[in-house]
Parts: structure tokens; sequence; C-alpha cells
């Protein structure tokens, strides 16, 4: 297999196969809902035995743990929503938003041949069609899920801005603001409002999703410079430079996956704060 193909078959999606030129909004990832699905089981697991296990008494490390996290996002919410009703639905969903982003971002970190190796050799074995031998382990990587959540996070702001404002009141801001309340405005402001809205929408996601793409597009060619050692002295300083490098970005990724997960936490939150706002 050439570089180009590695990189290729990694980056492909396990989902159903269309025909060929045939495009198609049922396309489905199988492998990017399987994860997502199955980390969020997870999470949802680490919360309920936290709950179980919470003590009046001095904490374990695994209850602190969770309790500076719980602490973290309700301080954040309170500083940014500001309807104390609100916040008792906002703070679960930016912890749960938190926890969830953060263990997909962390599939990351699991060696990029692991587990498409294993998918593939095992799928194959069993006389599995090869159009279905591919899969990517990173959820945030695949556009869908990103896109997918940060359309969640609209609908939700959307809510919120009914609610607070009235169908009349809301109605009235998406013909009014920013420009100003006058017939002759009309239209620029509503335009203005929906660009608005998309563009919002469409970085929240792509912010995350880029970050990710770019995370493991990086492990795959470092991978590519640890499949290029030899035994020669090339092949020894490209075996150094393949640990090295490894090393170096895994540590970087880190700090990214962690941050990519607060930033899409903070931005639901300080989307549903801005959906309090009157213009």
């Amino acid at each position: 297999m050439t570089s180009g193909g590695y990189i290729v078959h990694h980056l492909t999606q396990l989902q159903n196969v269309m025909p060929k030129g045939l495009v198609d909004f049922s396309v489905f990832s199988y492998d990017s809902t399987f994860f997502a699905t199955l980390l969020g089981v997870i999470a949802c697991g680490v919360f309920w035995v936290a709950a179980r296990r919470v003590t009046s008494g001095v904490p374990g490390r695994f209850q602190a743990a969770v309790e500076i996290m719980v602490e973290m996002v309700d301080r954040e919410t309170k500083s940014i929503v500001h309807n104390k009703e609100s916040r008792k639905f906002a703070a679960p969903l930016a912890l749960t938003l938190f926890v969830w982003i953060l263990l997909l971002n962390l599939m990351d970190l699991v060696p990029v041949d692991l587990l498409p190796l294993i998918w593939e050799k095992t799928w194959l074995a069993f006389g599995g069609s090869p159009h279905y031998a591919y899969l990517r382990v990173v959820p945030t990587a695949d556009l869908s899920i990103p896109l997918g959540s940060s359309v969640m996070v609209l609908l939700i702001t959307l809510y919120y801005s009914i609610k607070i404002k009235g169908l009349g009141g809301w109605m009235h801001e998406l013909f009014t603001a920013p420009f100003g309340n006058h017939w002759l405005l009309y239209p620029f402001n509503f335009i203005m409002q929906m660009i608005e809205f998309i563009s919002k929408t469409f970085s929240h996601g792509m912010r995350l999703f880029g970050n990710m793409y770019a995370g493991e597009l990086l492990f795959l060619l470092i991978a590519l410079l640890g499949g290029a050692v030899t035994f020669s002295l090339t092949g020894a300083a490209l075996a150094v430079g393949h640990i090295i490098a490894g090393t170096l970005w895994s540590i970087f990724d880190i700090l990214v996956i962690v941050l990519q997960a607060y930033i899409f936490m903070m931005l639901t939150l300080v989307y549903i704060g801005q959906a309090h706002d009157s213009h």
C-alpha cells in the first residue's frame, strides 16, 4: 500500500455503500455512530457510579475529580446564563457535552492502526465485503458528529429565545435587530439574523471538527514515518524521529483534546446566554 493509499484508507468511514456518483443524504457513518453512542453510555455510567459512591465525608480521588468538574461547569454557567431557571438545564447540558466530547476526542490517542486493523482482519476473515473493511475511531473527526451537535445547540438556543421573549418578541427581534426598527431595514435585519445563526452553527461545529481532523491526520503522518524505518543509519534516524514526534504530538494533543471539549461547552453556554438577551 502506498503512503497516499494508507492515509485514504484510514480516513474512509465505515458507511452504507451508495452507487458510484449518486448523491444521497441517507449515507450513514456506522463507525462514528457506534463510538459516539458507546462513549455516551460510558459517560452516563461514570456519572451514575459517581452518584452512587458520593459521600459527605472526605471524598476519594474519583469523587473529588467529578466534583471539581461539576463545580467548574456550574461556575461557568452562573457567569454566562443569568436566568436561574434556565441554569437548571444549561448546567447539566454543558457538563454532558464537555464529558462526552472529551471522551470522543480521547479516541485520537488510540494507536491509529490498532482498531482499524482488528476490524479489517476480523471482517474479511468472516467473508465480509471489502467495502466495509474501514473504520475511523475518532467521531469528532467526522463532520457529521460536531455539526450535528452544533445544530442541536442551535435548536436549544432558538427554544430559549422563544421561551424567554415569546414567539412575538422573537419574531420582532428577527426583523428589528441589529439595524433598528424601520420597515426599510426589516429585510436587512432578517438576512443578518439568518447569517448569524448559520455562521455560529457552522463555526461551532467546524472548529471542533477541524482541530480533531488535523490531529488525526498528523498521527497518520507520524505512523508513516515509523513505517519507513529500515535497518540502516537513515532507518535508525527515522525510528528516533518517529518516537520523538509521536511523543511530542501526543502530549500536545492532550491539550487540544481537553481545550476543544471546553471551548465547545463554553460556546454552548454563550449561545444559550445570548438567547436570553434582548437587542
